[in-house]
């Protein structure tokens, strides 16, 4: 069993990023065996935690390649091994010692166990790959007017019902659940045994990992393992390659080969391809070639729903009447919502003190996310207030550029920033709803052309989402 357990190994090898390897796998050793059931030996208890927190099942698919299914696998935490004073030349439990892909990096064995384990690869400037996070999974995704077809279309990705190239292009702001959804549809693709060889990176890790390749002679390896090793590529945060030339020359080879393969790609990034500066035509085209999704922010009733999905999650007994407080205070993410519920649990419970709407209401005047509550009269007030002009002035019926180009941009950020339909927003600024339309897609049209306007909507924007109203 134990020559088996070092052709798991060496399976799983095969199929993770060396870095994690290095720091997860290498140093778990055999102990013992009996029938189906194996026990291995972790150098530390937080090493055997992240171990059955995130490997096991790789452990479980590696034994089923190899013809043995149903294996129960305990971790234990070695607390006995001496440190030998003399390097061998060989490890006695037969675990090989490798310094592998990564130059000047040492060769861990089982005798130096005893003490603090090691960070191996800590000074390589970059990670070539990135763990999923636990909760983030379809289940777990609160699916709103927001993000229903964001959330349909990662699903049918990750089942390969997607029509179409298999290119998903996630668009959002921070804190919205791009993130959520492409590592749901990643950790879909896997335990659902589509395919292993799923490559989650940001795009600064992709970056970073092709400029150490060229430095250090490796580029031809990293070529392959992203042209022909990978079936599914998720890229987060595209919008970091602007201004990269390099990198999205190589992404866009990349894209190619895994678009002649028929592999899945799936994006995430906070602008339009259209709208990312600097970014080649090469590499632009092909983002635009898959689906675009867009997630907006939650509205009341979906803010409410997640709320209530996360409560529960972590067991917080929070009522109604608050969680429906939160819900119209908070209006900006998912985070925000996350770091207001947390507040107000943690307040309650280390003070002893009962939760309802007046403890809610002390934890928001001190959260440092906490903005003014975004309504269609303030964001008139402070458009009238920038453009020197009154709040009769702007609902009258004037059709002067210096009236007409602020009620303008007032309606485009009513729409953008409430929650309020557009025939009230419209009746707000005394418009009817096509009217309304017309001066949405006015401001639209002039955004595209990044003139004064365009700076001018930026600059409100940014009072608006500082909360400086």
């Amino acid at each position: 069993m134990k020559s088996l357990w070092n052709q798991v190994k060496q399976s799983i090898k095969d199929d993770i990023p060396d870095h994690m390897y290095r720091m997860w796998i290498e140093p778990v050793r055999f102990l013992d065996a009996n029938d189906s059931h194996i026990t291995l030996s972790s150098p530390n208890a937080f090493s055997a935690k992240r171990l059955r927190d995130n490997y096991l099942i790789i452990f479980e698919k590696a034994f089923s390649k190899l013809g043995i299914d149903d294996v129960k696998i305990d971790l234990s935490v070695n607390k006995a091994v001496t440190p030998s004073k003399e390097a061998p030349t060989q490890n006695p439990q037969g675990i090989e010692n490798r310094t592998a892909s990564y130059p000047a990096l040492p060769a861990y064995t089982a005798r130096a166990f005893d003490r603090q384990m090691e960070i191996p690869g800590l000074d390589i400037p970059f990670k070539s790959g990135r763990m999923f996070k636990k909760e983030f999974t379809f289940d777990d995704f609160v699916v709103g007017d927001n993000s229903d077809f964001a959330y349909s279309a990662s699903l049918s990705l990750a089942q390969g019902h997607f029509t179409g190239n298999n290119i998903l292009y996630l668009l959002s702001g921070t804190g919205l659940g791009k993130s959520h959804l492409s590592q749901a549809a990643g950790r879909h693709i896997i335990t659902k045994g589509y395919s292993d060889s799923v490559y989650y990176v940001t795009a600064e890790d992709f970056t970073n990992e092709m400029i150490f390749s060229l430095k250090n002679n490796k580029i031809e390896q990293f070529k392959e393992k992203y042209r022909t090793r990978c079936d599914v590529l998720i890229l987060e945060d595209i919008h970091f390659l602007a201004g990269k030339d390099a990198t999205q020359k190589e992404l866009a080879i990349t894209l190619d080969y895994l678009l002649d393969a028929n592999k899945k790609i799936i994006f995430s990034g906070c602008n339009l391809p259209d709208e990312i500066p600097k970014m080649n035509d090469q590499l632009k085209s092909r983002l635009k070639l898959g689906l675009i999704t867009k997630i907006d922010r939650p509205n009341y009733k979906t803010r409410v729903k997640i709320l209530k999905k996360k409560s529960k999650c972590n067991g917080y007994l929070i009522p109604e009447d608050v969680v429906e407080y939160l819900a119209q205070e908070l209006s900006e993410d998912v985070r925000q919502l996350e770091s207001g519920l947390n507040g107000v649990a943690a307040r309650a419970s280390l003070l002893g003190e009962q939760i309802d709407i007046d403890l809610a209401r002390s934890v928001l005047e001190t959260f440092s996310l906490q903005r003014k509550l975004v309504t269609v009269d303030r964001i008139k007030k402070l458009v009238c207030k920038e453009f020197s002009i009154s709040e009769k002035e702007i609902i009258s019926a004037s059709r002067k550029q210096k009236i007409v180009k602020p009620r303008q941009m007032g309606i485009f950020l009513s729409r953008k920033y409430t929650d309020q339909p557009l025939k009230n927003i419209g009746k707000s600024f005394n418009r009817y709803h096509a009217t309304a339309i017309y001066a949405i897609n006015a401001v639209e049209k002039e955004i595209k052309q990044k003139g004064q306007l365009f700076e001018q909507v930026k600059y409100l924007s940014r009072k608006i989402e500082s909360g400086n109203l």
